[in-house]
């Protein structure tokens, strides 16, 4: 029986020339950018689309809102708040429930809730594939939820909006699962970017709730989405800060650790608006009667704060930026802080149409500045201001409800533009998200979706497989069979030794490649016991790996061609094959990194090193008393 090993690397043969030209590394590389070219192109495309369904959107809540409660014919912002219905207020936000629920039965069940827990969904479980009649239902079915007084933000249908107009420009076009989930974020963040004007903080959020990744292929489409988001909002919206406020002067030390408390008490907070948001919503999974009437009561209940605080009706972005003013009195803010919230958690729970982040932002910032002023009082050395303290509970409770933490910074600062703010935003988000990350399971956005067993990434290391090489775990003991032993030889030897490959490389004469072998070709009964293992091998390239390629390369190279061992060719580009690389080299390699990297150990012994200290001055004492002999 003729068999050898690789320790000093057998010649190529002209046929692995072949196969180390089709793997070529430059025109893999070249092919990869191509592709990013044209998804960066979609991704503008959607974003320029989704900018004018963001003008119409707005332009629509207030039609519906300014025919609700003022009975006119008008596209100009006003807020529910200023209207004269009296208790016929509290019908209005009902009858929008009404049509909401209408519009979830015979359109399509996906337009209920906020939108991004949606999106989330569609990304993990369903290659990103949102249905294309939720372009045009979910705004229509917002603006109609909004402007009937729903406490809702325009921001959260406008991404759930652009998500499903990128999935379905993805579902046109030939791409992979992964580009049209680039794609699918890249509409979400433009909408995003187009109502709020916050470009930075659209991309922060694709990676943090939606692409759950962070490379060039998916950053790329997504930053120049938002940016095209942007240049929408300017142009069709407004060039300013969307939340202007007075200029804030540099916080002291003092202010800077009062700030982070407050991140701390509104971290706390999130925690129970959270659960109390679905709470509500269990209790209406309990109510007897069909899903579609639920909008319609969470509507009876929006109106009937309303009617007691009209400002918790409608958008309410007037409110963020009253409240960060400084100027509103406390007991408007408190009385807004509290209605807003049951108003919004209500509604939410009935599962209508509508978005949570101007919600939290408005309930946030209003906590932040009924803390700020109960300090102030109490502390008026302490150096903090209203305005800054409204910031910074805006921020943190975003960050502790959505755990979001760098896009409720970036947010903070682009929507206002207060570059000193940014300190205490830092210490008051890390402080909220502290407290979300050890006391919450689950947050606001992964609640619903967790409950129908979909586990969301909550880190974003990199692929274990991209750190190692093929040279790292390359066994260059591996058996080599000769081409030119027949099947009995072979079977003879195989009874005779004990052998766990199910794949062999095989070799001839002058030892060049010739091909790889299963076993199970070997007992194949149509076979002649005569026949030379050259016969048994397919003509043609087969996959190979290079020393110098990553094992996340190898695996998917191995699952491309259904191939459990690979050959291993020189990184020299001298066409030698050096070893042989299977599928539980793999495994063994990726177990050992996992537990090298949760194996605790000291690296530095304070033990050892006083010992070493200990026999050091030893020696110093000896020379010192034989200098002294």
């Amino acid at each position: 029986m003729k068999k050898s090993n690789l320790k000093n690397g057998i010649p190529i043969s002209p046929l692995l020339n072949q196969l180390d030209n089709a793997i070529d590394p430059v025109n893999k590389s070249t092919f990869l950018k191509a592709r990013l070219l044209r998804i960066s192109v979609y991704a503008v495309v959607v974003a320029v689309a989704i900018s004018f369904i963001a003008k119409v959107l707005v332009s629509l809540i207030n039609l519906v809102t300014n025919i609700s409660f003022y009975g006119s014919l008008s596209v100009a912002f006003h807020s529910p708040a200023a209207n004269g219905l009296g208790l016929w207020v509290i019908a209005i936000p009902a009858i929008g429930g009404i049509i909401v629920g209408f519009m979830a039965l015979y359109g399509s069940k996906a337009i209920r809730g906020h939108g991004i827990p949606e999106a989330m969904e569609q990304i993990l479980v369903n290659e990103s594939n949102i249905k294309p009649s939720i372009t045009f239902l979910k705004p229509v079915s917002s603006a109609i939820a909004i402007g009937t007084g729903g406490p809702f933000g325009a921001e959260g249908p406008i991404i759930a909006t652009g998500g499903a107009l990128g999935s379905t420009l993805g579902q046109l076009f030939k791409v992979t699962a992964n580009e049209r989930k680039i794609i699918l974020a890249a509409g979400a963040t433009a909408g995003m970017s187009a109502i709020f004007g916050t470009p930075i903080a659209a991309v922060f959020l694709a990676i943090e709730l939606l692409l759950f990744e962070f490379s060039p292929k998916s950053i790329l489409p997504v930053a120049l989405a938002c940016i095209t988001g942007a240049a929408g909002h300017h142009l069709l919206f407004e060039s300013g800060p969307v939340f202007p406020m007075p200029e804030m002067a540099i916080p002291s030390n003092l202010a800077l650790g009062i700030y982070s408390f407050i991140g701390l008490l509104i971290g706390l907070l999130s925690l129970s608006i959270t659960k109390i948001v679905y709470f509500i919503e269990d209790v209406f999974e309990e109510f007897p009667i069909h899903w579609m009437w639920w909008p319609a009561i969470g509507g009876l209940a929006v109106g009937v704060i309303g009617y007691f605080s009209p400002h918790t009706l409608g958008v309410g972005y007037d409110n963020i930026t009253g409240i960060l003013s400084g100027t509103w009195p406390l007991t408007l803010i408190i009385s807004l802080c509290l209605f807003k919230f049951l108003s919004w958690a209500i509604a939410l729970g009935s599962g209508t149409s509508g978005g949570t982040l101007a919600p939290l932002l408005t309930i946030g910032g209003a906590s932040g500045s009924i803390i700020g002023a109960i300090i102030i009082k109490y502390f008026p050395e302490a150096g903090i201001t209203l305005p800054m303290a409204a910031l910074i509970g805006m921020s943190a409770m975003f960050a502790g409800a959505s755990r979001a933490f760098i896009t409720s910074i970036v947010f903070a600062l682009e929507a206002t533009m207060q570059s000193h703010a940014l300190l205490p935003l830092l210490g008051a988000c890390t402080a909220a998200y502290i407290v979300s990350f050890f006391l919450m399971e689950n947050t606001i956005m992964t609640e619903k979706i967790a409950r129908r067993g979909i586990a969301t990434p909550d880190s974003f290391e990199p692929d274990i497989l991209q750190k190692m090489y093929v040279a790292d775990v390359i066994d260059d003991n591996a058996i080599v069979l000769s081409a030119e032993n027949t099947i009995t030889e072979v079977k003879s030897w195989l009874n005779k030794n004990k052998v766990d490959n199910n794949y062999f490389v095989l070799i001839d004469e002058e030892k060049n490649y010739g091909g790889t072998l299963k076993i199970t070709d070997l007992y194949n009964a149509d076979a002649n016991t005569a026949t030379s293992l050259n016969d048994l091998v397919k003509p043609g390239p087969g996959p190979v790996i290079k020393s110098t390629d990553t094992l996340h390369q190898a695996v998917e190279i191995m699952s491309k061609n259904n191939a459990e061992v690979l050959p291993i060719l020189s990184a020299g580009g001298d066409g030698k094959v050096i070893g042989v690389l299977s599928y539980k080299d793999i495994i063994k390699a990726y177990q050992t990194n996992i537990r090298k990297n949760e194996n605790l150990h000291v690296k530095i012994s304070l033990r050892r090193q006083r010992m070493k200290m200990v026999i050091r001055g030893k020696k110093l004492i000896n020379l010192s008393n034989d200098g002294g002999a």
